[in-house]
C-alpha cells in the first residue's frame, strides 16, 4: 500500500495513477471530500506563507532605498535572497491552487454521477441542491484564488526587474532607481495584499460549508 501511494504521488500527473491514490486513500477511509479540505487548507496556508514573505520583500525595498553606497553589494544579496524566495512562495501557492482543483474537478464528477444511483427523487434532488451550492462556493474561492496568484506576476516582475539592475549597477543610480520604483511597489504590493486576504477568507468560508 505504501509502495502505491508512493508511486502515484509522483505520477499524479497520471489520470490513471490518480484514480488508484484515490481508491488506496479510500480503502483507508479517506474520502475525495477529506482530500479537497486537506488540500484547500494547504492553499489557503501556501497564500499566508506568501503574504508574509511578500510583505517581508517591500519591507526589505523600503530599507534598501536608505542604504549608501558602501553597502550596495550586501544590499544586492539580501534583495536577491528575498526575491527568490518570493518566486519559491509563489510556486508553491499555484502548485497549491492547482492541486485543489484537480480534487474537486474529481469530487463534483463523482458526485454528479452518484446521484444518477439515488432510487428517491426526492432525495437526488436534495443531493442536486447540495452540489450546485458546494460548486457555487467552491467557484466564489477558486476565482479568489486565482485573482491572488495572478496579482503575484506583476510584482514579481518589477521585484525581478529591480534586483537585476541592482546587480548590474552597483551604485547610486541603481539606488535611485529603486526609489523611483517603491511607489509603484507599494501599491501593487497593497493589491496584492488584499487579493491573498480576500482568498484566505474564501477558502475558510468554503472550508466552514464542508463542515456543517
Amino acid at each position: 500500500m505504501a509502495l502505491l501511494l508512493v508511486a502515484c504521488i509522483a505520477l499524479s500527473s497520471l489520470s490513471g495513477c490518480q484514480a488508484a491514490r484515490y481508491r488506496a486513500l479510500e480503502a483507508m477511509g479517506v474520502e475525495k471530500r477529506d482530500i479537497l479540505v486537506s488540500r484547500v487548507e494547504r492553499a489557503r496556508d501556501a497564500q499566508d506563507d506568501a503574504r508574509d514573505q511578500f510583505t517581508s520583500a517591500l519591507e526589505r525595498f523600503r530599507a534598501t532605498v536608505e542604504v549608501d553606497g558602501g553597502e550596495l553589494e550586501q544590499t544586492y544579496a539580501r534583495l536577491s535572497r528575498e526575491h527568490d524566495q518570493s518566486v519559491r512562495r509563489a510556486r508553491a501557492v499555484s502548485d497549491r491552487i492547482n492541486a485543489v482543483e484537480s480534487v474537486a474537478t474529481d469530487l463534483f464528477k463523482e458526485w454528479e454521477q452518484e446521484i444518477d444511483l439515488y432510487s428517491d427523487p426526492d432525495l437526488a434532488a436534495r443531493s442536486r441542491d447540495i452540489l450546485r451550492d458546494t460548486r457555487s462556493n467552491y467557484g466564489r474561492m477558486l476565482t479568489a484564488m486565482r485573482r491572488a496568484e495572478a496579482s503575484m506576476e506583476p510584482v514579481l516582475a518589477v521585484f525581478q526587474d529591480q534586483v537585476l539592475f541592482l546587480k548590474h549597477n552597483l551604485n547610486a543610480i541603481a539606488i535611485a532607481s529603486l526609489r523611483q520604483e517603491l511607489a509603484g511597489i507599494e501599491q501593487a504590493t497593497a493589491a496584492l495584499l488584499e487579493d491573498m486576504a480576500a482568498a484566505i477568507q474564501q477558502a475558510d468560508a468554503f472550508l466552514t460549508t464542508l463542515s456543517s
